[in-house]
């Protein structure tokens, strides 16, 4: 895997890259936004790690750069700056994940894994679950041949427990991977949405594909 690191931190830079390069990654390090984007755009990365307040180009400025020309690599956000709205404005400019500092490098490792994950799990266009089938291109789910409708919202949710089919997610995972919220605000917010997500593919079926797992989450299997 190669990864192109923008950071100016020296000291951080190396407390980042020791720890990939010891896992099989080879790390690209530049100094500043505008090397960061030159980088990005000719280079065949798998994932770019970006600090937000550099020289001659800010952070999020490559990231909008790179999205502006149609550039998916996967972008991971380093960023001091850590409100809520800071991390809403990297989000919404185009990063996959945004990260406050000072952070944990063992959750650092673990965002790039599950990014590195995300990007080769969408290679995969079409998602079947028995007789429950969700094709991303045409953004169309179908159960036994019928159509379903459901919100976009839904559609998130929905493809998420198909990509996880077999296994027990909880809520927290629910609401970081369909509502990027870091925290439980104790709502029955995702109650809410798989109750409908139940309604739309398992009302008019004698085998229910969602199932509760009580005290922990959900999970979608035969």
């Amino acid at each position: 895997m190669n990864l192109l690191l923008i950071e100016d931190d020296t000291r951080l830079a190396a407390e980042i890259t020791a720890p990939l390069a010891a896992r099989g990654f080879e790390v690209t390090r530049v100094t500043d936004g505008q090397a960061g984007l030159q980088a990005a755009t000719a280079g065949n990365f798998d994932l770019v790690i970006t600090d937000r307040m550099l020289p001659r180009l800010e952070g999020l400025e490559v990231v909008r750069a790179l999205r502006a020309r149609g550039d998916q690599v996967p972008i991971l956000v380093l960023s001091a700056l850590d409100t809520v709205d800071d991390r809403v404005l990297g989000l919404r400019a185009g990063s996959d994940d945004y990260l406050g500092k000072p952070f944990a490098l063992e959750e650092l490792l673990a965002r790039i894994e599950s990014l590195l994950r995300r990007r080769h799990s969408t290679a995969e266009t079409v998602l079947r679950v028995d007789d429950l089938e969700m094709d991303l291109i045409a953004h169309r789910v179908t159960r036994a041949g019928r159509e379903v409708s459901l919100t976009g919202r839904e559609f998130h949710l929905l493809e998420f427990l198909m990509r996880h089919a077999g296994q027990v997610v909880t809520r927290s995972m629910l609401l970081e991977a369909v509502w990027d919220i870091r925290f439980d605000p104790q709502t029955n917010l995702i109650d809410v949405h798989v109750s409908r997500l139940r309604q739309a593919i398992d009302r008019e079926f004698d085998s229910p594909l969602i199932h509760t797992v009580r005290g922990v989450g959900y999970t979608l299997r035969t």
